[in-house]
């Protein structure tokens, strides 16, 4: 489990936690409320170089389609699976069971440039009322 307070935030709602020697990936808990009901994820696949900010993963929910982002520069080493058998996963738990993928950063301070969980929730706020 991903605990999100100890997770790093892209401005585009994913989180990022070092897992062993690689970085999980997913969505934060507002992007999965936003989101609302995932029907469907297309992962990445293993082996694909992603650079920061480059669309590597889909969502689908009822309401549309969202691109996922790398947060960071990397090679895609794992994906969750389960969610492409079980989307609504990433609904239930988006730091727990509902992770996209793993990737392997090309640098070790990657994350360093984005968000911490503080800082993520001023953004939230700030984000809400420029009419998001």
């Amino acid at each position: 489990m991903a605990n999100p307070q100890s997770c790093r935030f892209a401005k585009s709602h994913e989180w990022i936690a070092a897992q062993g020697n690689a970085f999980r990936v997913g969505i934060s808990d507002h992007a999965q409320h936003e989101v609302t009901d995932v029907v469907f994820a297309e992962l990445p696949k293993v082996g694909r170089k992603v650079k920061a900010g480059e669309a590597c993963c889909v969502i689908e929910s009822v309401k549309a389609a969202f691109d996922i982002y790398a947060p960071i520069a990397g090679e895609i080493v794992a994906v969750n699976t389960a969610v492409s058998k079980d989307p609504a996963l990433i609904n239930r738990g988006p730091h727990e069971e509902g992770w996209l993928f793993e990737l392997k950063a090309d640098t070790a301070d990657a994350v360093k440039s984005l968000m911490d969980y503080s800082q993520y929730q001023e953004y939230l706020k700030t984000a809400s009322h420029a009419g998001h």
